[in-house]
């Protein structure tokens, strides 16, 4: 405006205006002079407004009406030339806006004039144009006259006219519409009485609206009412109108003014009263309208659908739906359901192809589409606009491909495809040829099942340019040229899936955007959740959010069946590379779309497209044909029409670029890659590496196919997981073209980085990731099985892989990654497991040299878990996993050994893992392992590890596998227990401390500390660990091992011991050493007893240890003799343990047993261990305690001063050193000294022990046969010798029962027999005297005994009798050998060495030597009053009673001898003593067993032998002779004291001894010597010395000298009377020698008794004894007969003294009285 209001413009405008108003004046000078005149008037006028007003234009405007007329009278005058003058007058008027609403009424209604008139028919045009544009002062009725004005110009004859009215129409309709605007846009600040809300039913008055608005809407609705073929209310005047140019006005006016729509309800009202209703009526014909089989030139019904008009429609409707979507919802519906319609194969060509324009405006718009969805999908009730718009483009596509193109455009064959002349026939031709020589170009097409369709290049990305939608000129319907409808589609598909993901994917990141900026204000780190402190805000937030991502899914779900439908169709139809990348491109835009959104189903079934691309046709691949079939079970319906899944065609025109083997258990032929697949299989790659994070539960699909592609295209892994080309196994099947070939480096490298970029997924889409693999990996494991062909190692590669690049977060996928691996490890198929140790080793080792943080020193937890599958291997049996186990923990020592630190336990659990079934070289290796760590790495593991390694090396010592291992552990045992003891303080710390934590999380948890041996401090439970493990080994079943263990055992125990604490050793004791020694002895006594032939290879086995047995007793002596070591030489720190006594017993009981065994080598061994632990010191005394502290046999080498601490260098003391332990026993507190009595009560459980070993080793067998054991003489002389060394403890309380057991075991043992092979070393000649050492260890033990009771207390002393028992048993034995049970001995001489028999010692000797005991004791003894008492004498002579009645026929002539010298000793001691007690009866008994025992010597049974020399007969008579003087000086003197009935035996013997007793067996020669006459006449002397004792001192005496005489005189008499009557009989024989002497002899004797008679006083001799005498008188008469001359001269000197008695008689009574 400042243009036309400027001084400069108004005096020009002013100028102009009376140039105009002159030359007005001028043309109608002559023939119209009111004109003239008018104008004349108007220059004045004009001068007049110009002189009086400062603001001229206003003054002007008002005046206009006056300054208008002239020029208006001009235009009346319709003279052509006046008329233009006055109308370009009039227009610059309107142009300066200086003509008033009255003016410009004028104005028009001149103009209707001329324009009734035809004239000026443009200028009128440009005039109207002119008048409504420059302002706003036409309104109502003088616009709408305006506007009718325009209409009929357009409908003139004229074209120019026409075209340039309908161009007029439109701008005056814009203008309209603009006013509206400029003036809502002057009123927004004037805020408005709100109306009341509209109602659809009633009209709304159009009074509200202010003027400009009303114009339009008067205008608009009019519009309406002419399409609509109805009178218009406001453009009176109009006479034609074309439906085509009111829709043309309607849509311009929608497209251009939709807020003028928006903004007045009053507008609103009219779309959808008017403008709607109008759509859907015209739109009928075209929905009815179905195309038949006729084609378009057949005549057509009345409602044929007419192309102008329905495209016009879509055009409007296209507005509609884009501008007032919001306004018209429901009928929008409507509409976009027509469009659907529209789609249909029956309806025309050509409005299919519009409508799919139409389609594709709204495709490019996703707001639009994400409306819909809102509105319509997502309603209950309503259609699914969404989903029927995307799923009738597919079935637009489908059906181009199933129903021949009938219609406007001929069949396909006879129209060619676009400006290629034959294009199609060249497709159809060769398509094998595509591209292959490069000559023919090919036109971009789809092709399936025969039908070929070129693909058109309709419009650029995300535009819809369409091309019969704007055929505005065109009233016949086009021609379609083929392709056209489905490249539009096509380009539609592509729009909508760009526009819906780039818009949703745009909202998503918005949405991430504020949601970190959220949390990141209210987090400290992004991936806790903790509490939002803004949580309002952030509620707001996530509910807008809900609401989005509820649509955004909807979006998709509705949209995606149909998007796959046909993609999928498209994908498999497309023979254009560029083509094919846009379709797999849009199916993995929307793969990674449904995948950020979790829509699981959609995205698997798009994956899976991608993956059936990639592989051949047909492919068996499971997993993508279950989810296939789970999505073709669906078919979708859209209003009745189906969209089937149309599975893949296979004749697919597409080069082969590869032949390969199917993954497959049964491989059938081979399958074949076209470029396509290859192509697709980059998608797939690509979408993989770009979008892995939302793939979810689909890296199973994606990876699957991967598998397979690779398997075909010969892909291999190779070091660290990654694939390189190899040659194939399965034979030279795999062909690859050179294409292939280059791309195939590039294939693998992209496979690499697919999994390395796996490092940037999160942690939830890394697990899927993983997951996938592993059941990959197990579906190739079930192929593997049960054949051993080439396996796919793909997912186990590829897990490598993915773990190898992860290892910054290994932990989060480590445990399903390694326990997978160890499923793979254990599979049968060598091949794949191979792989999963290689992977699963490489991953562990790679975890421990990553350079992790916090690092793994730090991060404990960590470490053990990587190191955990390493033992998990340990459970798997195949040798070769192990050895690779092995290997690995080999490296790990070698690179990580320093640093292990709490991963020591399971890497030594590793090695210990090894059994022995597994074979050398697995055990070499781990035993090489353990070596290793034995010599490098024990001061750099945690204390507490060191337990395990004993254990580990204990483990191989009882590997059977190979013996120098098992020697060679033991030693590692000894080593460390040599490590134990020099860096003992430093581990004693650590343990400790380590202890003390331990302790204290047991507490927190309530529960008790559970290690072994626990009470024990740490330090020691280590050393009792060592200890038990050297335990285990010494129960082995190999002899060396045992014998090596055994003796390391002993060896630490005593070499380290002092290092364990006083308490410790209660453990040692019973947990060690008394387990040790129970299962040695169960063993042993289970062994078997067969004979070992060799000892495997060609060892031959001394026959000492040729069975199981035997080697076993050499174990059993080793360890018990360890045991009674240590129990010797640490009895002063086991004394003090509280349970000294029990252990006591109970090692007695093992030596017990031991000694019972029947095993001669370990009973005798047991033995000496007896006397080992019986030779110990019983404490001294407090008191006499010497100064320095008493050597207990340890070998205790304080040498323990300063011991340099390895690695240190640095000496330190030992706190705790021996000195110091053993100073602690007699320094201030002395150990509790166990009291004398506790003492006792060891050395009584010590007898008890002796005496059950002695009772039951000496005990007979009960059944004799071959097998029956017989203890050695070693055994039971070691057994005897212990007792007086035992005794010594005992002595004090030895009572009478304990003598008696003591008499039971040495009367047993002296009884035992020697076996025949043991005889020679025992006995060295039968004919010796001489006495095994057996017995001269019973005879010693008696010996000890009896000078204790000799110094002991009188209690004591009445064991004498005892032992004087027990001596007199084994003086038995001289005569009567000892029975062993029923067995059977056999005399030396007979028995034959090396045969299992049994000889009988000679007891003789030791008979001999226990009498000279007796003998010897009993001079000691014979007053003791229990010796008196218990009738010892009488036991004495009764016991030798046998072998003097024995006499010769005793087995050693010596015996009787000795016993007869024993005798005489012992009767000249006890007969005295006997006669002191002979009042007391104690010796009663005794007299006749005397007697006896005389007798039965003096006149034994048994004859001399035959070979008896003279002289030694003679010296035996004189032992005889011996007795009887004795008897008479040491029996008959004291007649007195005696029993009258022994003197009177005694007499009758000395009787019988003095008459000759002859043995018939004498020669005659040797008669003289062997009558024994020296021994008859000292009887016979005997008897009278004692028949005329002169000095009768009592009765007694006189008693005896009766007794003697009458027994002598009785004696002669026999004698006398025998020899006559022989002497009568014999005749002139002579008699026989002996009885001549002994006539001779009795006579002599006679001759001497009556001289001795008459030397007696009188008063002594009884008168009986002289009738006596006197009556032998005529006996010896009676011999005068006689023919010998000695007997004579004997008779004589008989005869003689009888003179004596010639008295003469005298009275009887005197004779009596006298």
């Amino acid at each position: 405006m400042a243009g036309t209001s400027s001084p400069e413009a108004v005096k020009k405008l002013l100028e102009n205006m009376q140039g105009d108003l002159r030359a007005l004046s001028l043309e109608c000078r002559k023939k119209f002079p009111p004109v003239k005149e008018a104008a004349e008037s108007g220059i004045i006028k004009v001068k007049t407004i110009a002189a009086r007003n400062s603001d001229v234009l206003s003054a002007l405007k008002e005046n206009s009406s006056e300054v208008v007329q002239p020029f208006l009278m001009g235009c009346g005058t319709k003279e052509p030339k006046i008329t233009q003058l006055c109308l370009a007058a009039i227009q610059r008027l309107m142009s300066h806006e200086v003509v008033s609403e009255v003016a410009a009424g004028n104005v028009i209604n001149m103009l209707w004039q001329l324009m009734e008139n035809s004239l000026e028919e443009l200028k009128l045009l440009q005039t109207v144009l002119v008048l409504l544009t420059t302002n706003t002062v036409v309104h109502d009725e003088a616009l709408s006259k305006a506007i009718v004005l325009c209409f009929r110009l357009h409908f003139t004859k004229d074209n120019i006219t026409n075209n340039t009215a309908a161009a007029t129409v439109r701008q005056v309709v814009t203008v309209v519409f603009e006013r509206v605007v400029a003036e809502d846009e002057h009123y927004k600040d004037i805020i408005e009485q709100p109306i009341g809300i509209q109602g659809n039913s009633n009209r709304r008055s159009v009074s509200t609206l202010k003027p400009c608005a009303k114009d339009a809407y008067m205008l608009f609705q009019d519009l309406c009412q002419l399409v609509n073929a109805d009178a218009p209310y406001w453009l009176v005047g109009m006479t034609e109108m074309t439906r085509t140019f009111g829709l043309e006005l309607l849509e311009s006016v929608l497209n251009d003014f939709p807020q003028v729509f928006l903004q007045h309800q009053e507008f609103s009202f009219l779309l959808k009263e008017r403008v709607c209703p109008l759509v859907i009526k015209l739109f009928s014909p075209n929905i009815k309208f179905r195309q038949g089989s006729s084609t378009s030139s057949s005549p057509a019904p009345v409602e044929k659908p007419y192309f102008p008009i329905c495209m016009r429609l879509l055009r409007v409707v296209s507005v509609l739906i884009k501008q007032f979507y919001s306004l018209l919802v429901t009928e929008c519906e409507i509409f976009l359901s027509l469009l659907v319609k529209f789609l249909d194969a029956d309806k025309p060509q050509w409005l299919r192809a519009v409508a799919v324009e139409s389609i594709h405006r709204l495709c490019v718009q996703p707001q639009l589409l994400r409306s819909f969805c809102q509105s319509y999908d997502m309603k209950q009730h309503s259609t699914k606009v969404f989903r029927d718009i995307v799923n009738a483009l597919g079935s637009f596509i489908q059906s181009l491909f199933l129903v021949p193109n009938t219609g406007n455009a001929s069949a396909a064959t006879n129209q060619t495809g676009g400006s290629v002349p034959g294009g199609t026939a060249s497709a159809q031709t060769n398509p094998g040829m595509l591209g292959m020589g490069g000559s023919v170009t090919v036109l971009p097409a789809f092709e399936y099942r025969g039908t070929w369709i070129p693909i058109l290049s309709v419009s650029t990305q995300g535009s819809a340019k369409a091309t019969y939608l704007e055929m505005l000129d065109k009233v016949e319907p086009p021609t379609i040229p083929e392709g056209y409808a489905m490249s539009v589609a096509f380009h539609s598909l592509l729009d909508l899936v760009r526009g819906i993901t780039n818009m949703i994917e745009e909202e998503l990141g918005q949405v991430e955007m504020e949601s970190q900026v959220t949390t990141a204000d209210t987090q400290s780190s992004p991936t806790q959740s903790s509490d939002l402190q803004d949580f309002n805000s952030a509620s707001d937030q996530t509910d807008k959010e809900t609401v989005s991502r509820a649509v955004w899914e909807e979006m998709v779900n509705a949209c995606w069946c149909g998007l796959l439908a046909a993609l999928s169709l498209l994908l498999d139809a497309s023979t254009d590379e560029a083509a094919t990348e846009n379709i797999l491109k849009a199916e993995l835009t929307m793969a990674a779309l449904c995948g950020k959104l979790g829509l699981v189903t959609s995205r698997d079934a798009f994956i899976t497209a991608i993956c059936k691309g990639s592989l051949p046709p047909h492919y068996a691949l499971t997993v993508l044909n279950t989810t296939t079939a789970a999505l073709s079970g669906k078919s979708y319906s859209i209003q009745g029409q189906n969209v089937q899944m149309i599975s893949p065609s296979s004749e697919s025109h597409q080069q082969v670029v590869a032949v390969g083997q199917p993954l497959a258990l049964q491989p059938q032929g081979t399958v074949m890659l076209t470029s396509k697949n290859i192509q697709c299989m980059r998608t797939l790659l690509s979408l993989a590496h770009c979008h892995g994070g939302v793939l979810g539960t689909s890296w199973q699909l994606v990876l699957a196919t991967l598998q397979h592609l690779v398997w075909i295209l010969g892909l291999k892994p190779g070091v660290g997981g990654a694939l390189k080309p190899g040659r194939a196994v399965e034979g030279p099947s795999t062909v690859l073209t050179t294409a292939v070939m280059t791309d195939l480096p590039v294939i693998s490298n992209i496979l690499s980085r697919l999994f390395e970029s796996s490092q940037y997924l999160d942690d939830v889409s890394l697990h899927h990731l993983i997951n996938a693999l592993c059941s990959l990996s197990l579906e190739a494991m079930d192929m593997a099985y049960g054949n051993n062909k080439e396996p796919s190692l793909f997912a186990v590669a590829k897990l490598l892989e993915t773990g190898l690049v992860n290892m910054h977060r290994i932990e989060i996928l480590w445990r399903p990654l390694t326990g997978h691996l160890l499923e793979v490890c254990q599979h049968p198929n060598s091949r794949m497991r191979e792989w999963g140790a290689e992977a699963l080793t490489s991953l562990i080792k790679a975890g421990l040299t990553f350079n992790h943080d916090p690092s793994l020193s730090q991060n404990q937890r960590l470490q053990l878990l990587l190191l955990n599958p390493l033992k998990e291997l340990s459970n798997i049996n195949h040798p070769d996993i192990r050895l690779k186990q092995l290997e690995c923990v080999l490296q790990i020592l070698q690179s990580q050994g320093d640093s292990l630190g709490p991963g020591w336990p399971l890497v030594l659990g590793v090695m210990g893992a090894i059994r022995s079934d597994q074979g050398e070289s697995l055990i070499r290796t781990a035993f090489q392992c353990l070596q290793l760590v034995v010599t490098d790495f024990l001061p750099t593991m945690p204390c507490t590890c060191l337990q395990i390694v004993v254990d580990v090396a204990g483990s191989f010592g009882l590997h059977n596998q190979e013996l120098n291992i098992s020697l060679t552990s033991i030693g590692l045992l000894w080593n460390i227990s040599d490590y134990f003891f020099q860096r003992g303080e430093i581990i004693e710390k650590d343990l400790n401390k380590e202890e003390a934590l331990l302790q204290k999380q047991a507490e927190e948890k309530g529960i008790a500390l559970n290690r072994p041996f626990h009470p024990a401090p740490p330090f020691d439970c280590l050393w009792l660990c060592l200890y038990a493990k050297l335990g285990e080994l010494c129960v082995d079943p190999r002899p060396a091992v045992r014998k090596s263990a055994g003796q390391t055992l002993f060896s630490t125990i005593g070499a380290h011991g002092t290092l364990l604490q006083h308490s410790t050793w209660h453990t040692v004791i019973w947990k060690v050493l008394f387990h040790l020694l129970d299962r040695v002895r169960e063993s042993s006594t289970t062994a078997d007893k067969e004979k070992i032939e060799s000892g495997g290879g060609n060892i031959l086995i001394h026959h000492s240890r040729d069975t199981a047995e035997k080697q076993w007793a050499e174990t059993w002596v080793l360890t018990l003799a360890g045991v009674a070591r240590i129990f010797n030489t640490r009895r002063y720190l086991l004394q003090s343990l509280g349970d000294f006594s029990q252990a006591w017993d109970v090692l007695l009981d093992h030596i017990q047993s031991a000694a019972l065994s029947k095993n001669n080598e370990v009973s005798l061994a047991a033995l000496k261990s007896f006397q080992e632990i019986l030779q110990i010191v019983s404490p001294v005394r407090e008191t006499e305690k010497p100064d320095t502290p008493p050597a207990i046999n340890m070998p205790v080498p304080v040498l323990i001063g300063t011991v340099t601490a390895t690695g240190l260098g640095r000496s330190f003391m030992r706190t705790d050193s021996i000195g110091e332990r053993i100073g602690r026993y007699n320094v201030a507190e002395p150990p509790v000294i166990t009291d004398e009595i506790e003492d006792l009560n060891l050395w009584w459980a010590a007898w008890n022990s002796w005496f059950r070993i002695g009772s039951e080793s000496t005990k007979p067998p009960v059944s004799c046969d071959k097998m029956t054991f017989i203890p050695s003489q070693p055994f039971l002389t070691a057994l005897i010798q212990i007792f007086p060394a035992l005794y010594q403890h005992i002595k004090t309380g030895f009572s009478m029962d304990d003598l008696q057991k003591l008499g039971v075991i040495l009367h047993g043992a002296v009884s035992v027999p020697i076996s025949s092979d043991a005889s020679p070393f025992i006995l060295p000649s039968y004919t010796e005297a001489v006495l095994t050492s057996l017995q001269e260890a019973v005879l010693t033990a008696l010996d000890v005994l009896q000078k204790a009771i000799c110094v002991g207390s009188e209690s004591m002393q009445i064991m004498y009798p005892a032992i004087f028992d027990q001596l007199l048993a084994f003086v038995e034995f001289s005569c009567k050998p000892p029975q062993y049970g029923q067995l059977e001995t056999k005399h030396i001489a007979n028995a034959k060495y090396n045969q299992a028999e049994w000889v009988a010692l000679n007891y003789v000797p030791f008979a001999e030597r226990s009498l000279e005991v007796v003998v010897d004791l009993y001079q000691k003894t014979a007053c003791h009053k229990a010796v008196v008492n218990e009738r010892v004498l009488q036991n004495i002579i009764k016991t030798l009673r046998m072998p003097l009645s024995l006499k010769y026929a005793c087995p050693s002539e010596s015996t009787w001898k000795l016993a007869v010298s024993s005798l005489l000793k012992v009767l000249s001691i006890g007969l005295p003593v006997a006669r002191q007690h002979a009042s007391s009866g104690k010796f009663d008994s005794m007299w006749p067993e005397l007697a006896n025992t005389f007798e039965n010597f003096l006149f034994a049974k048994s004859s001399p032998p035959d070979n008896l020399s003279i002289q030694e007969f003679q010296r035996n008579e004189s032992i005889d002779v011996e007795v009887v003087q004795l008897i008479s000086t040491e029996i008959l003197p004291y007649a007195n004291f005696i029993p009258k009935e022994f003197v009177g035996q005694i007499m009758t013997m000395l009787n019988k001894g003095s008459i000759h007793s002859q043995s018939s067996s004498f020669t005659e020669a040797e008669i003289d010597i062997r009558m024994r006459e020296e021994f008859s006449k000292m009887c016979f002397e005997t008897l009278l010395q004692f028949s005329f004792s002169n000095k009768v001192t009592t009765p007694q005496e006189g008693y005896i000298s009766r007794m003697a005489l009458s027994v002598l005189l009785k004696r002669s008499q026999d004698v006398l009377y025998r020899y006559i009557e022989d002497e009568r009989l014999s005749g002139k024989c002579p008699l026989p020698r002996q009885q001549v002497t002994e006539i001779i002899f009795v006579l002599k004797a006679v001759s001497t008794l009556i001289d001795s008679l008459k030397k007696t006083q009188p008063e002594n001799v009884d008168a009986n004894t002289w009738a006596q005498v006197i009556a032998l008188y005529p006996t010896l008469v009676e011999c005068i007969t006689c023919s010998s001359s000695e007997v004579c001269s004997a008779l004589k000197e008989a005869l003689v003294p009888f003179k004596d008695f010639m008295h003469p008689p005298a009275s009887k009574v005197q004779n009596g009285e006298s």
